[in-house]
């Protein structure tokens, strides 16, 4: 007695392999079968609650004289565009805090109007936001 069964005509035949479309990744595929996600963004706001920032350092007023001071003697040198370095605070869009960043280059103005120095590729720094400031302009000077 032979058992036939339902398929027993194509269950030996080769996988087919379409002429006219790639074949989909093996992580494309597993994701056709990943659960449905109830709760959309919600990991997106995990990793947004879980990312860390920096409170801003408050300076005293000692240490914002000494940068008024170098902006001052940074803006009696602007048009030799000197080399300087700024670590300013860049305050989050998100949450509170933000973070410190490093801009490097030749100086290109220091607008007291506006209170922002400007770098010669485009940054912008506002005067408030500064918390240090290197240059060999400013090493020469206090060496004099």
């Amino acid at each position: 007695m032979e058992i036939t069964h339902k398929y027993d005509d194509i269950i030996n035949l080769p996988h087919h392999v379409s002429e006219t479309r790639a074949h989909m990744p093996m992580l494309d595929r597993a994701a056709q079968f990943s659960p449905f996600a109830a709760l959309t963004g919600y990991d997106a706001a995990v990793v947004e609650t879980a990312r860390l920032t920096d409170q801003k350092l408050e300076l005293d007023e000692t240490q914002k004289e000494h940068i008024s001071e170098q902006l001052f003697e940074l803006q009696e040198r602007v048009s030799e565009q000197p080399e300087a370095t700024v670590v300013y605070f860049v305050p989050d869009e998100k949450k509170a805090g933000g973070a410190y960043e490093t801009a490097s280059g030749k100086i290109k103005k220091i607008d007291e109007y506006s209170q922002v120095l400007s770098f010669t590729d485009g940054t912008e720094i506002p005067f408030d936001s500064v918390y240090l400031i290197q240059s060999e302009v400013l090493r020469m000077m206090e060496n004099e």
